[in-house]
């Protein structure tokens, strides 16, 4: 049965909520959130840490930002030695990001910050309660990951579809 849309209205209502106090609470928490780690860090650091050496375009893809944005921040966290850069071995013209050991230990400092902050708020949770929760925001996060993305303003829609 499809939800309602009082439903759906709450629920957009709800995770918009989220994300704005997420965003109120990380900026007025940032210097103890992450640290001397630029907050602009963590999503440019992770995947280096999952997945090891890569190139700025794909770690501006998984963070969600323009390469040319990405490589001014990649750049400002190779200065503060969070990340090293070294040619690709498939390609000499191109670069490879590493995460050096200062930049796990950022992550790991950040990382620690943030499993405290969720266990206060989360200490009045029950252990079912949090893994469905859990479950639910993977889930919610796999099918927006799976969505395609509106055109955006301006562009055309693909020949054929209007």
């Amino acid at each position: 049965m499809p939800i309602s849309p009082e439903t759906r209205d709450r629920l957009t209502a709800s995770i918009a909520q989220l994300v704005r106090t997420g965003r109120h609470v990380s900026m007025r928490a940032a210097a103890q959130l992450y640290g001397e780690l630029p907050s602009f860090g963590w999503p440019l650091l992770l995947p280096l840490e999952e997945d090891g050496d890569q190139r700025c375009s794909v770690l501006a893809a998984r963070a969600g930002i323009d390469v040319s944005v990405a490589s001014r921040q990649l750049a400002a966290l190779e200065r503060s030695g969070y990340v090293q850069r070294r040619p690709d071995p498939c390609d000499g013209r191109a670069t490879l990001f590493h995460l050096t050991a200062l930049g796990a230990d950022a992550l790991a400092g950040t990382r620690a910050v943030r499993a405290d902050w969720a266990l206060e708020v989360l200490s009045g949770w029950d252990e079912d309660d949090a893994r469905r929760l859990t479950d639910l925001i993977d889930r919610l996060a796999a099918d927006f990951r799976a969505m395609p993305l509106p055109a955006a303003a301006g562009e055309r829609s693909p020949a054929g579809s209007g």
